[in-house]
């Protein structure tokens, strides 16, 4: 069985990914960031043409449920620009959705979920290649019980990997604790972000002994501090012999961050002056492939 992605316009073998932007945003709305919505799709375009122009292939929107995704977009991006989009489901942190939609579908999530990835987001049938799910400040509360609960059934229903917000970096553990040893998906399955907002490095090695992928993406205005130690966090890692499960990402989430242009045309280069060329090419090729493939079957269309 060939591996595979599910992207928007269907399912690719992982090895067609090309260089990935492993984390970030094409469309995104939130009330916690008003006035900042990522909403338009000529901008959108812009984006991943200038991503392309440095080499980019793929890119990897962690946006989830409820919060502007745009599924329909997503697609024609993906075919008018030639770029591989994967599309998620999941559900962010309580505080991005009005309580009245929680309540709504609080006890149907998983199922949700599962619909997602394998019939389609909304009236569309553009399905999502990943779940997005999010931890709280040093600890995993209770909204993100529930929203983890129900990712890793609908991963053991579908193979899909999971994808996690780790606020400001931290409750990495806590985490891994309850998806990999509560609830049982393969740790190989998990996507951790955002490590790099909290540079503790015996965290980030803890992690990375658990077996989980660890995206560190950035930068952006507001983790600005933590950004410029990325190339030293990373040639620990590597140094270490974690350097198969390290991934790059861009996480536009405001207008103004630089994004994936910036994460090809400026960070790349400086990171292979460090680590070596064919260690970052590892990270935005070999590792994205096997983050983002189903462990199981597709199921048929």
């Amino acid at each position: 069985m060939v591996a595979a992605v599910r992207t928007v316009l269907g399912d690719i073998p992982a090895d067609e990914l090309g260089v990935c932007d492993a984390h970030d945003h094409l469309f995104l709305r939130t009330p916690v960031l008003p006035g900042q919505e990522l909403d338009d799709p000529l901008v959108a375009a812009a984006r991943l043409r200038a991503f392309g122009g440095f080499g980019g292939r793929s890119v990897v929107q962690w946006t989830p449920y409820g919060m502007g995704r745009r599924a329909d977009a997503l697609a024609e991006l993906s075919r008018s620009t030639g770029t591989h989009v994967v599309a998620a489901t999941g559900l962010h942190q309580a505080a991005h959705y009005p309580p009245a939609l929680l309540d709504r579908i609080r006890d149907g999530l998983a199922s949700l979920f599962v619909a997602e990835l394998t019939v389609g987001i909304g009236s569309t049938q553009v399905r999502a290649g990943l779940i997005k799910v999010a931890g709280a400040f040093h600890t995993v509360d209770t909204h993100a019980r529930l929203t983890m609960t129900a990712a890793a059934e609908a991963h053991h229903r579908t193979g899909a990997p999971i994808a996690v917000h780790l606020e400001l970096g931290t409750a990495a553990q806590d985490v891994l604790d309850l998806l990999c040893g509560t609830l049982g998906v393969p740790p190989h399955r998990v996507i951790l972000g955002h490590l790099g907002r909290s540079p503790d490095g015996a965290a980030q090695r803890e992690a990375a002994r658990a077996g989980a992928f660890l995206a560190f993406d950035g930068p952006s205005r507001a983790h600005h501090a933590t950004d410029w130690r990325l190339p030293e966090e990373l040639a620990a890692l590597a140094g270490a012999g974690f350097g198969g499960q390290l991934l790059l990402g861009g996480d536009t989430t405001v207008p103004e961050t630089p994004g994936m242009p910036h994460l090809l045309h400026r960070l790349r280069p400086r990171l292979a002056e460090v680590l070596g060329e064919e260690a970052v090419e590892e990270m935005l090729i070999a590792n994205p492939a096997r983050a983002f493939a189903f462990e199981t079957p597709a199921p048929s269309s």
